[in-house]
């Protein structure tokens, strides 16, 4: 086994004075080539933006996907099982209060 030693903050460590970080010159970087203007929306022809929607929504769409963590096989079937459960455990309820519903609703009629 493992020795885990407990470590406390003493009174001492709260009472030493917290000295300032040294000031540390910066050295000058490189230059770096100057930015492109950032690009404003092209005018598109009204007629195909639509088209520029879609295929903006689809390149987007596309780059959400790959983000995506994937379950493995077993988490899957293990997912799918347990809605199966689920499934059968509200068909039964559901048919159980149908059948309490209809029975009293017969005696009430009659």
């Amino acid at each position: 086994m493992a020795n885990i030693t407990r470590i406390k903050a003493s009174d001492e460590v709260k009472k030493k004075k917290v000295e300032k970080p040294k000031k540390v010159e910066k050295q000058p970087k490189a230059e770096k080539p100057a930015k492109k203007p950032e690009k404003e929306g092209k005018k598109v022809f009204i007629l195909f933006r639509p088209f520029v929607a879609l295929g903006r929504y689809l390149r987007d769409s596309w780059r959400e996907i790959r983000q995506v963590r994937w379950p493995n096989r077993k988490a899957t079937w293990k997912m799918v099982f347990a809605v199966l459960v689920y499934t059968a455990l509200f068909v039964l309820i559901i048919s159980l209060l149908d059948l309490f519903f209809t029975w009293l609703f017969s005696l009430i009629i009659k």
